[in-house]
């Protein structure tokens, strides 16, 4: 499903009296990285449950290209989130084969290894995903967002359990996805991989959007936006 743009338009989110997410305006482009940081509980991962069509907004609306989101708009999206989303039981190689059957992959097999041998799992394909490390288990979830070539990466603490060579690894995947046109929404407490990988830095503050502006070329540009939004 291809598509420009991606317009968030004065999403907010309440759970009762609580409220997680103030209305929000924010509009992302094709071949566009941008990162979101801000404290524990500022709204992040609401935020990005609205923009990934799992969270229902409580009030104003998503467009993907200028029509409203909806579930049909899942199979463009790819996810890194916490867990790898995986099957265990299945190797590396099943898992993908299953989730290329899925989003409809018509080259799936050869899709798939081509990703196992980017992300460096060629050599153990046939193990199963149980027996992985925590690193292993995230270049197996990094293969599967990749899979079916989506519009969009929502990318939650991508680079947890990555050695050195695994971020590098990484960066150089997403800069392939944004030459492609891919957009890239990365949510990261890990700072050091934002510099040279982003376009945008957004801060959160207790749901509210403080900063959507350029994004700072040092860590230590983003540890003094993270200082002024606690």
């Amino acid at each position: 499903m291809p598509f420009d743009r991606i317009e968030a338009r004065g999403v907010s989110k309440a759970y009762g009296r609580e409220r997680a997410l103030s209305p929000t305006d924010l509009r992302l482009d094709a071949g566009e990285a941008v990162a979101l940081v801000g404290p524990n509980g500022a709204g992040k991962s609401t935020l990005l449950g609205i923009l990934g069509t799992l969270i229902q907004p409580s009030s104003g609306e998503v467009r993907f290209g200028g029509a409203r989101a909806g579930a049909r708009e899942r199979g463009a999206i790819g996810v890194i989130a916490h867990d790898a989303l995986c099957y265990g039981d299945l190797s590396a190689r099943e898992n993908l084969a299953f989730f290329a059957r899925v989003y409809a992959v018509g080259d799936g097999r050869r899709r798939g290894d081509e990703l196992l041998d980017r992300v460096g799992l060629a050599a153990a394909a046939e193990r199963p995903a149980r027996t992985y490390s925590r690193g292993m288990l995230q270049r197996l979830a990094i293969a599967r967002a990749l899979l079916h070539r989506p519009r969009l990466l929502l990318l939650d603490e991508p680079f947890t359990g990555l050695d050195r060579d695994g971020s590098a690894m990484l960066r150089e995947l997403l800069a392939a996805e944004r030459a492609r046109g891919a957009i890239l929404f990365v949510v990261s407490h890990d700072l050091e991989p934002l510099p040279g990988l982003v376009d945008r830095a957004l801060v959160l503050r207790r749901g509210r959007l403080v900063h959507d502006h350029r994004a700072p070329d040092a860590v230590d540009g983003y540890r003094a936006l993270l200082a002024e939004a606690v």
